[in-house]
């Protein structure tokens, strides 16, 4: 251990001096500058350095801390596990109690409030407790269309629900699932032969309507498909070229090939699909017509969309793309055979 002898003041003002002059001024920096850590003689002159504060709580505060109770989580850690434990039941209680709503008799509104409760004990935040409702309410949906049929009492519910629950249709799961709410809604009414005309709820469309018939639905952003023939030929050759003359050659020998055709459809525009109780429309940048649907002899479902094949001979597939296949399907068969 290195020992220290105690040195005057005017001996250490002479060597700091010398320092300066040497160049090392820059390097080492005047006494008063540096702040040197305390220290106290030991036994045989040595100096030891004193320890200041309270160490544990120095330690204490390095520590993150839990961002569900805000208290010192420990070394290495974000969370307690006794937080984290009931933070994932208080989502599970959520969503659970939220996808019975259908089978329970309590309001909507005390269902909201025993969300609120739940979230405060499991210390969600607003984010979490947004995504867990919206979860128990997609399974209430999904528990609604058991059957295939939206009752009435179901569909005023589960409206009643949402706005409770404060959702908002721009959620991905929650605001998906209300849209499906309105799309069983629309293919009730018209199982029930009770269809209003909602002309005035979508407001100005680029479409011609006959006074005699009633708008359905409109679906936005629809990729419109057709199928188009390609022709190919293969074990083609070009022949062999012979010399009759100067500058003049002969080919023999040349043909195509075998002939095939291929079907394949091709990505014609994107525009808006709209239902009525007459006809199927559509209008794109490129494309807009009106089909009847008693000149349509077949329909094909799709996962995403719609298929349908023209009463003509040389009728080609049109595809529509919609994003719920089921409700589209399932709206226009229903539509055409009410016609």
């Amino acid at each position: 251990m290195r020992r220290t002898a105690n040195v005057p003041a005017a001996e250490a003002a002479e060597l700091w001096g010398m320092v300066k002059k040497a160049g090392g001024a820059a390097r080492i920096g005047p006494p008063s500058a540096r702040a040197a850590p305390r220290r106290r003689a030991g036994r045989n002159g040595e100096s030891r350095r004193v320890r200041t504060g309270n160490t544990r709580e120095e330690g204490r505060e390095g520590m993150a801390k839990c961002r569900y109770c805000g208290e010192n989580a420990g070394w290495f850690r974000s969370v307690h596990e006794a937080c984290q434990r009931a933070c994932a039941e208080a989502k599970q209680r959520i969503s659970r109690e939220v996808g019975r709503a259908l089978d329970s008799a309590a309001k909507p509104s005390a269902l909201a409030a025993e969300v609120e409760e739940l979230a405060r004990a499991g210390r969600l935040a607003s984010g979490e407790r947004a995504v867990a409702a919206a979860d128990g309410f997609v399974r209430a949906v999904e528990a609604a269309f058991e059957d295939g049929v939206l009752a009435p009492e179901e569909e005023s519910r589960l409206e009643a629900l949402h706005k409770a629950l404060g959702l908002r249709a721009s959620d991905p799961g929650a605001g998906e699932a209300l849209r499906r709410v309105e799309r069983g809604a629309v293919l009730r009414d018209v199982l029930e032969g009770r269809i209003e005309d909602r002309r005035q709820a979508y407001g100005r469309l680029p479409f011609n309507f006959q006074k005699t018939e009633k708008l359905v639905h409109v679906f936005d952003d629809v990729e419109y498909h057709e199928w188009k023939t390609r022709t190919h030929y293969t074990g083609g050759s070009q022949g062999v070229s012979l010399r009759v003359a100067r500058g003049v050659y002969y080919r023999v020998g040349g043909f195509k090939g075998e002939r095939y055709q291929t079907q394949e459809a091709v990505h014609a525009d994107d525009g808006a699909l709209a239902m009525t109780t007459r006809h199927l429309y559509f209008a794109g940048a490129m494309k807009r017509f009106r089909v009847r649907w008693d000149r349509i002899v077949a329909f094909d479902p799709y996962a995403d969309g719609l298929g349908i094949m023209r009463d003509a001979q040389t009728a080609k597939p049109q595809t529509f793309v919609t994003g719920d296949g089921w409700f589209a399907y399932n709206l226009a068969m229903n539509l055409a055979q009410g016609d």
